[in-house]
């Protein structure tokens, strides 16, 4: 379920509270296959699955990057800002995978407000977020990202 919020006094509030989870996404053969063909990294361990499952994993599995892109639409479902002009992605901190997502795993993101900092016209929100895997002992990617609105 998805929090809503009217302009950035009612994000500024948010500083450091739990938003919740997502609902699961299944990570498929054919997204995987359609990012490889978007970024031409088309190494075996990702595309080509009979031999993934000789391979160190058993199985294809997704690109980091790719479990990273996903945190955008992830968290678009767990924090609606509204009464903004501009939404921007400033960047990223922190970023690791500590294990690979298989093809056809379903993952998942929690996240924290973790800060709300003040910039010339808007804010900066620190997002603390972790990708789980359905059944998994650990995360897929451990994140902070950082946005930007503008009013």
């Amino acid at each position: 379920m998805s929090i809503t919020v009217n302009g950035l006094d009612e994000l500024r509030k948010l500083a450091g509270a739990h938003l919740g989870t997502s609902e699961w996404i299944e990570v498929t053969q054919g997204r995987i296959d359609t990012f490889a063909d978007a970024t031409g990294d088309h190494q075996w361990i990702h595309v080509d699955p009979e031999r993934a499952k000789a391979g160190p994993f058993g199985a294809p599995i997704a690109h980091g990057y790719l479990t990273l892109s996903l945190f955008i639409p992830l968290f678009t479902e767990l924090l609606d800002v509204r009464g903004v002009t501009t939404k921007v992605n400033y960047g990223l901190d922190k970023v690791r995978f500590p294990a690979p997502v298989k093809a056809g795993a379903r993952i998942r993101l929690a996240a924290v407000l973790a800060e709300v900092q003040e910039v010339p016209g808007g804010v900066q929100i620190a997002v603390d977020g972790t990708i789980e895997i359905e059944g998994g002992t650990k995360p897929a990617a451990v994140l902070r990202s950082l946005s930007r609105f503008y009013a």
